[in-house]
Parts: C-alpha cells; sequence; structure tokens
C-alpha cells in the first residue's frame, strides 16, 4: 500500500463529501479519525469505500493525529484537514511522488489557496502559506499541543506543485464559533506551558495584530474580506489573552 489519506474530523459535513471524493481515486486507503460527530459526517464517510472510519474522543489536535498517523498503513501519508482540498496539479504532484521507488525527499510542503468567506485571499499573512501535508509515514509526527499542533521532522523539506483549496468557513457565525473554540483551547495551552496574561496584553496585541495583518502585511488589498480576516485576528488575539487571564483568576 503506497499512500494514505488521513483526517481527523468533528461536524464536517458541509465539506466532507467534497474532500473524500477529491482523493478518492489517488488513495489507496483513507483513515477518517472522527471526534463523536453528531451530524452526518460519519454517514458520508461510510458511503466511501476506502474509508476505514474509527471513532475516538478527542483528545487534542495533535495527539488526534498521531493516532491517524498509527492507524495508516501506506507508505507515504497525506495529511489533510477536512477543510482542505487538492487542486488538480497538486493531486498529480502527490500521485507522482507517492509512485516514485525513490523520492528526493520524505516530507513535502503544500502551498495553501485559502478562501476565506468566499475570497481567495492574496494578503494579510494569507497567501504565502505552506504547511507539511506529504509524507513518510515514519519521517515525523505532530507536537501533541492541543491546539496550533505542528509537524516535527529532522528531515529536509520539500516543495510538491500544486495547492489546497482550504474552505477555511462557512459563513460569519462558523468563523466566530471555531475562534470561540479555538482561543479556549489555546488559552489553555499556553496556561499548561506557564504562559501569563496581563491588562496591557490585552489591550494592545488586539490592536498590534490587526496592524500587522491589514497594514505590515497588506491586508488591505484584499479588500472588505481583508479588513474583516485582519479585524477578526485582532479579535483572536483578544479573546485568547482575555480567556488566559480569566483562567489565571480561576487556577491560582
Amino acid at each position: 500500500m503506497k499512500l494514505s489519506v488521513a483526517i481527523i474530523t468533528f461536524n464536517e459535513d458541509r465539506i466532507i463529501e467534497k474532500t473524500l471524493r477529491s482523493v478518492h481515486d489517488i488513495a489507496d486507503e483513507i483513515v477518517v479519525i472522527d471526534s463523536f460527530s453528531t451530524d452526518r459526517t460519519v454517514e458520508i464517510c461510510q458511503k466511501f469505500s476506502k474509508v476505514k472510519l474509527i471513532q475516538q474522543k478527542f483528545p487534542g489536535f495533535g495527539k488526534q493525529k498521531n493516532f491517524a498517523i498509527s492507524q495508516c498503513s501506506g507508505e507515504w501519508i497525506l495529511f489533510l484537514d477536512a477543510d482542505e482540498i487538492p487542486d488538480e496539479t497538486a493531486l498529480k504532484s502527490i500521485q507522482t511522488t507517492a509512485n516514485q521507488n525513490q523520492s528526493d525527499y520524505s516530507v513535502y510542503n503544500i502551498s495553501f489557496n485559502n478562501i476565506f468567506l468566499g475570497k481567495s485571499l492574496q494578503y494579510g499573512g494569507w497567501g504565502n502559506l505552506k504547511r507539511e501535508r506529504l509524507f513518510r509515514k515514519n519521517a515525523g509526527k505532530y507536537s501533541e499541543d492541543i491546539v496550533h499542533e505542528m509537524f516535527l521532522t529532522e528531515e529536509k523539506i520539500g516543495l510538491l506543485e500544486g495547492k489546497l483549496n482550504h474552505y477555511t468557513y462557512k459563513d460569519i457565525h462558523h468563523h466566530i464559533e471555531k475562534s470561540n473554540k479555538y482561543t479556549t483551547m489555546m488559552a489553555e495551552k499556553m496556561y499548561s506551558r506557564g504562559k501569563k496574561s496581563s491588562v496591557l496584553k490585552i489591550i494592545f496585541s488586539p490592536i498590534y495584530q490587526f496592524i500587522k495583518s491589514y497594514f505590515i502585511r497588506l491586508g488591505f488589498l484584499d479588500g472588505l474580506v481583508g479588513y474583516y480576516a485582519a479585524k477578526t485576528a485582532g479579535f483572536y488575539t483578544f479573546l485568547k489573552y482575555q480567556k488566559l487571564y480569566e483562567l489565571h483568576k480561576v487556577k491560582n
């Protein structure tokens, strides 16, 4: 078995079918680790013959992704978030690399096309992102962070042709809902690492984040959506530090 596709899910029925269809033909297996979704995610996954579905309580993003890797049988693993869909060029690059007897690298980045509220963002820190998404099974693993996990490897990293179309949020309600969830986990992560908040951080860090996204990284060139992305990046920063501040008050 040459290529396993790994995905972790929780209530992803808005897009999971499109994601599975996009990789079904190139994958030898698709490993889906689901955190007991309450929508149609499981039902949709079960329609695909190559899907190996396992349900497990969510222990944090890093640990859940490492569990997914452990369940993969392929020599190569393509790790996707449920809302990431490779374009045709990326699919060909992935398939070609997985089918080679020897490859130049054991870990490959793929560039992102971040689609935010219907617009492909080019600026504000969104337009030049790339992530490790294709790798040999024993070439690395994820940090065990509850959120904002990193891929850890000692291998040199190549870059595949093509892009991942990242359909970030369904609408503003979905965005705010996920931001609230992620900032809670981020505050817990920071607290566990001994990080502290302060009134100054709560007030000024969001302002700096907005300035960095909108002006320094030219987010204003993405129009109204660029403004919204920068403004909510600042709000995300505010929530993160405010929740961390509250955690210290409750636990100390």
